[in-house]
């Protein structure tokens, strides 16, 4: 039991590192479960002090990403518009065969989400779709960062206690 533990603890951390690019999956939370099945197996002992601190920044993290794109696009001048744009930006983008495409989706789908709001004001619509991307790469760095961070730490402490597993 404790290797298929390993196994699917493995597979959401990596899960969670996938997820920071999706909008579907919540990354860092992913990543954090994959921690917590680590700490469920037999070997390694349960330090709920660890996964507690790890859960509150994962939970502080998937809440922050809801801010920061809106953040971005209000900053720059956009409308919620912009926003929604962004977001279907971003699936479609994902579901295209080009390199990129996640980014380009989210610039774009900001634009015409813009420009369907106003579409006199094109300076205005692209100003915000600049400001809808970066808060998209913000807020992708920030999530990536914390569920890399995760993954290493689930790394770690497999090999720690590799040699009580095998």
């Amino acid at each position: 039991m404790d290797i298929f533990l390993i196994i699917l603890g493995f597979v959401f951390a990596c899960l969670g590192i996938v997820g920071s690019f999706l909008p579907i999956l919540p990354g860092p939370i992913t990543s954090w479960v994959g921690l917590l099945l680590l700490h469920l197996t037999s070997v390694i002992p349960q330090n709920w002090t660890f996964l507690g601190i790890t859960l509150a920044i994962a939970i502080f993290i998937f809440i922050l990403d809801y801010f920061i794109p809106a953040m971005g696009t209000k900053r720059f001048g956009g409308s919620k518009y912009g926003v929604y744009g962004t977001t279907i930006g971003l699936i479609v983008g994902l579901f295209t065969p080009i390199p990129f495409g996640i980014l380009i989706g989210a610039f774009v789908g900001a634009l015409v989400g813009e420009l369907i709001y106003d579409s006199k004001d094109t300076n205005r619509a692209i100003k915000a779709s600049f400001g809808a991307f970066l808060g998209f790469l913000a807020s992708a760095t920030i999530k990536f960062s914390i569920a890399t961070v995760y993954l290493v730490l689930f790394i770690v402490k497999f090999f720690e206690y590799s040699n009580s597993f095998f």
